[in-house]
């Protein structure tokens, strides 16, 4: 139980420093898609998992391209999908930061 409720307070501290790292003045220029995950992850206690997506099969990415579903190769190491916490150390080749 306890692993439990420290991955819960590390999800909500991660969604609460991506929507930290965008200027409130800026907000509006973020497209629509990008709050949804913030918002998605923050609520599901989800996590950015890198280097496992599928051709057009991302959540998003780090500076490569806008958004969702817009990769362009698999396994990219920029693109991220979102994973339950915890679960993407699991996968071959997945990792939490973009590389």
């Amino acid at each position: 139980m306890n692993r439990i409720a420290t991955a819960s307070a590390l999800s909500a501290a991660i969604g609460l420093a991506l929507t930290m790292q965008v200027p409130m003045a800026q907000a509006a220029d973020v497209p629509q898609v990008v709050k949804d995950n913030m918002m998605k992850m923050t609520r599901d206690h989800l996590e950015k998992c890198y280097g496992i997506n599928a051709v057009a099969k991302n959540d998003c990415a780090e500076g490569v391209h806008s958004c969702a579903g817009q990769a362009t190769q698999a396994r990219d190491s920029k693109s991220f999908v979102m994973l339950p916490a915890g679960v993407c150390g699991k996968i071959q080749g997945g990792s939490t930061t973009a590389s």
